[in-house]
């Protein structure tokens, strides 16, 4: 019997048609992410996408993952003014330097909290209540879906507190979403029973 397309299972219609988006959604997005390296990783890649396409993101992230040590955050903290403008100089990331001194200040605060949780999973999970909240009734269309709520809020501001960067309640609502704390995948959509 020959192999169903890719193409022609019923997706969240962020998914597009790209494969990029495709094997992110089919493979990560929504799936509960207990792994602190991981963490990380999201956690940094969303600040990067702040006003940009997260396609955008998806396409560079092996370079992403290259430029930042493979999201060791030890060797992300101890980054120098000398790293930061090698960075600035990669052209397979995003050339920011606020968003690239914002990765180095958060993996330094990133070591912080895992010193006072003893992980960062910890840390993240508490503001779902150490579980993957699903709505009570799916969305139908991406447009239903909200791009922040209380928790993204509570999140964001005890982030901040903590002296974070480009962590607003839409880009932790975003984070939430893409390591599983949040199972927003719309109603009709292949993946929303299977998590």
């Amino acid at each position: 019997m020959p192999k169903r397309s890719l193409h022609k299972k019923n997706r969240c219609s962020w998914a597009g048609d790209d494969p990029a988006y495709i094997a992110y959604h089919d493979n990560e997005w929504g799936i509960p992410v207990h792994d602190d390296t991981k963490l990380f990783e999201m956690l940094v890649l969303e600040g990067f996408q702040a006003g940009l396409s997260w396609i955008t993101i998806l396409k560079k992230r092996d370079n992403f993952r290259k430029a930042f040590s493979n999201w060791n955050w030890n060797k992300v903290a101890r980054y120098t003014d000398r790293d930061i403008e090698r960075l600035m100089k990669d052209k397979g990331i995003i050339r920011n330097r606020l968003k690239i001194q914002a990765a180095i200040n958060n993996a330094q605060r990133f070591i912080e909290i895992r010193k006072e949780f003893g992980s960062f999973d910890t840390y993240m999970w508490q503001f779902t209540n150490n579980k993957t909240f699903r709505p009570e009734k799916r969305a139908k269309t991406w447009k239903e879906i909200p791009a922040r709520t209380k928790e993204s809020d509570a999140m964001s501001k005890d982030l901040k507190k903590r002296g974070f960067s480009f962590v607003g309640p839409v880009i932790c609502y975003a984070h939430m979403q893409a390591v599983g704390m949040v199972d927003d995948h719309i109603k009709g959509c292949w993946r929303c029973s299977r998590i």
